[in-house]
């Protein structure tokens, strides 16, 4: 009966004898680009149970790996099988060539200090073998190492290709919405206009620039108006990438690489549009986010619409008058994500407040939450008063006190208190047509 050289476990350190070498085949398919015409894995098990079978070679563990070995520490099943070999499972490796086992000094090390300490017997590969003896360890490291100097190189050489690309005015990357990558191999790295996309792209630019159309009303006319979708993943446009670009300067013809590094080239790549029209979306997009940044509002977060069910947000105007009085007013209203078209309309933060009292004289303060939380407030503040007016009488808190320390918070209290108190109403507060609603949450 012929032998049977693979098995698939063993089931104890224990029973492998000493003077015997047994092997665990390793076979890694690296993700380098250099490598993509490698041996894939299948053919290195192949091969290296051929060898197994000729040379009479016991094979205990097949592994399997596909992450690079340019990294110390960053693979899984080669650290297991160091472990093994440390526990006794077996002596030996079998794989397809040194560079299989590492591409970097960590691991290396690991392999070397294993056959050190004898625990690893023996190394074979296609066309070698590797055992505990000078000559032989310092033959594998000069292999090994060799295959680190390649990455190292590789390295380096791509880093002085893309920065000649650059300088040639060419983009090193996949390009932005609007443009395709040229296909011609004697125009490698250039892009040329998506004549689909780019007149779109150019209507984004307009209609910010010339008609102050916000990110989120370009949202809609992109989604369902034109159905606009990228070419590649044949996606819808996010808000962010919106905005991201309208702030792509790749579009008038320059472009910063690596990014944020101020490194920047004129590209050869056609514009788009213009830089004089670029500077324009830029202004408009500062004025739109200037009154919102790190500002925040009483009670945005707090409703819903009742229309369209998207959220309400806010908005700041500061007038300074002839006399110099300057008066601030917040409005309210949908924020439209749901329906662009939503007529939900703006209401003031005063009207909105002067509802939000008469709110309080009606709804149950027992299903609401909020007078647990405010009657401590309203009996320190009513121990304050009677402090102040010398007076020691019985602190009590009714129900009609804490309607009015509510009331007196809405009018006079800070944006958190205002949302602190509101947050305690366990119901969805509903704004529709300029007017407020409690609806009970299911």
């Amino acid at each position: 009966m012929e032998k049977q050289y693979v098995s698939a476990q063993i089931s104890s350190p224990e029973t492998i004898p000493i003077t015997k070498v047994r092997y665990c085949l390793y076979a890694r398919k690296s993700t380098e680009q250099d490598e993509k015409q490698a041996l894939s894995i299948d053919s290195q098990i192949k091969e290296m149970l051929q060898i197994a079978k000729r040379d009479e070679l016991e094979v205990v563990d097949i592994k399997k790996e596909s992450h690079s070995a340019k990294d110390s520490g960053q693979r899984p099943i080669f650290k297991k099988l160091l472990e093994d070999v440390r526990n006794g499972r077996y002596s030996g490796i079998l794989t397809w060539a040194p560079d299989r086992l590492s591409r970097n000094a960590g691991d290396l090390g690991s392999v070397v200090d294993l056959m050190d300490q004898q625990s690893l017997i023996e190394i074979r590969t296609y066309g070698q073998q590797f055992r505990n003896s000078p000559n032989e360890k310092f033959l594998l490291m000069i292999l090994c190492s060799q295959a680190k100097l390649e990455n190292d190189n590789k390295s380096i050489n791509v880093k002085r290709g893309l920065r000649t690309q650059v300088e040639m005015g060419l983009w090193p990357a996949r390009p932005p919405t609007g443009y395709l990558k040229e296909k011609r191999t004697d125009r490698k790295c250039q892009v040329i206009i998506d004549p689909e996309r780019a007149p779109v792209i150019r209507k984004m630019f307009e209609r910010v620039a010339y008609e102050k159309w916000s990110g989120r009303k370009l949202y809609h006319w992109l989604t369902l108006d034109l159905k606009f979708k990228t070419e590649v993943g044949d996606k819808h446009l996010t808000l962010s990438n919106i905005y991201l670009i309208l702030q792509n300067h790749f579009y008038y013809g320059v472009f910063e690489y690596p990014r944020k590094s101020g490194n920047w080239y004129t590209g050869k790549h056609e514009p788009i549009i213009t830089k004089e029209l670029f500077d324009m979306v830029q202004n408009q997009i500062k004025s739109q986010f200037v009154r919102s940044e790190g500002k925040e509002f009483a009670f945005t977060k707090l409703m819903i619409c009742g229309l369209c069910g998207s959220g309400i947000t806010a908005d700041e105007r500061i007038k300074k008058q002839q006399n110099g009085n300057i008066h601030r007013y917040v409005y309210y209203g949908c924020t439209k994500v749901r329906n662009a078209s939503c007529k939900c309309g703006y209401i003031t933060e005063g009207d909105l407040i002067r509802q939000f009292e008469k709110m309080l004289d009606t709804i149950n303060l027992d299903e609401t939450g909020i007078k647990k939380k405010i009657r401590a407030e309203a009996e320190r503040f009513k121990k304050f008063q009677s402090i102040a007016t010398g007076t020691k009488e019985t602190i009590e808190v009714h129900d009609i006190d804490i309607r009015n320390y509510a009331k007196y918070i809405l009018r006079i209290g800070g944006d958190i208190e205002k949302r602190e108190l509101l947050s305690c109403i366990q119901s969805k507060i509903v704004l529709k047509e300029k007017v407020i609603s409690i609806e009970k949450r299911v």
